[in-house]
């Protein structure tokens, strides 16, 4: 049986398949875009002769988009926060044999169990949760990587990675006190050693030290511009949350109040590292913990204005662990 289109209806269905066509082309494209961006040190990025290799990675919602394939060496990591949330991104390094899917089963879980516990004011009970962990877990080496950024925001950060398999993850808690990487934020890295010439180590702008007497130190002025920081860990310790010291770049407003930064920096606490952060900064990056005798680099975009220093403890400022300066 032969069908007659209406020229109406004819051209109705035309439209609709053009815009089929049109917007399946379009998310093609964003796609391949977005692919292309996070693989773009498929080859080598290199600024100019031997510096480190640069590997983005891009965090829409909930998740890292990266490669699944990392030459060892010095790294120059670009994190674009396209998210409404606060994030980081913390390379832990797992022991021999160990992968995303232990720690999916066996680390996880325990930290899950012990946050809600203390949400409900179990505390003792949140320690057995914790004790959980399995043994090899203290075999964990935690090797800096990017520090806290704002929403719709970019950080850059510069380490040395050593051949193995290591753990990206961001542990910011949502509004309901799930950690983000409950919620898909933790990615497995297999580093393997290259036989290109390795990269040189970066050269910084200012030097910030950390150790367990002084807390933060950083003597030197600083000036506008963009500027590449070294941060040297002279000695670490595990602190009541069972992190080690690092460093977080945060702008802050006139008059805003420092002691809600003190207090929402300690994981630990109900409220602590839980989205909302706290009204009047803004995290630009910095340098998660590394072992005491290591050095790891960020790079930000500063502007006239005041600005701190601050480690992921509980109470930073009682333990010279929050800085604050200006930038003039």
């Amino acid at each position: 049986m032969k069908i007659n289109f209406s020229s109406a209806i004819f051209s109705r269905i035309a439209f609709l398949v053009f815009l089929l066509v049109f917007l399946g082309s379009c998310q093609d494209k964003e796609k391949k875009e977005e692919a292309q961006e996070a693989e773009v040190s498929e080859t080598k990025t290199k600024e100019k002769e031997n510096s480190p290799e640069v590997v983005n990675i891009i965090t829409n919602a909930m998740e890292f988009k990266t490669k699944d394939t990392w030459d060892a060496g010095w790294t120059t990591v670009k994190y674009r926060n396209n998210s409404n949330e606060t994030h980081f991104v913390l390379f832990d390094k797992y022991p021999e044999g160990k992968t995303i899917e232990d720690a999916k089963k066996e680390v996880g879980p325990p930290f899950q169990e012990g946050m809600d516990l203390i949400n409900e004011g179990k505390f003792e009970e949140a320690n057995r949760a914790f004790g959980k962990l399995p043994e090899w877990f203290q075999e964990v080496q935690f090797t800096g990587g990017v520090g806290l950024i704002s929403a719709k925001s970019t950080a850059e950060s510069t380490i040395y990675l050593e051949p193995g398999t290591y753990i990206i993850e961001c542990y910011v808690k949502m509004a309901n006190g799930v950690f983000h990487n409950m919620q898909g934020m933790a990615k497995q890295i297999d580093v393997v050693a290259s036989d290109d010439k390795e990269a040189k180590e970066p050269q910084a702008d200012y030097s910030i030290r950390v150790n367990n007497e002084n807390g933060i130190i950083m003597d030197e002025r600083v000036s506008p511009g963009k500027k590449t920081f070294a941060v040297k860990y002279e000695g670490q310790k595990v602190h009541e949350n069972y992190v080690m010291q690092d460093v977080h770049l945060v702008w802050v407003d006139q008059g805003a109040d420092m002691a809600k930064l003190n207090n929402w920096m300690n994981w630990a606490d109900p409220k602590g590292l839980q989205t909302p952060s706290p009204e009047g900064f803004k995290f630009l990056g910095g340098m998660q913990e590394m072992k005491e005798g290591k050095t790891g680099y960020f790079t930000a975009e500063l502007r006239p204005g005041n600005y701190a220093l601050v480690s992921e403890v509980p109470d930073p400022q009682s333990k010279g662990l929050l800085k604050t300066f200006s930038v003039q």
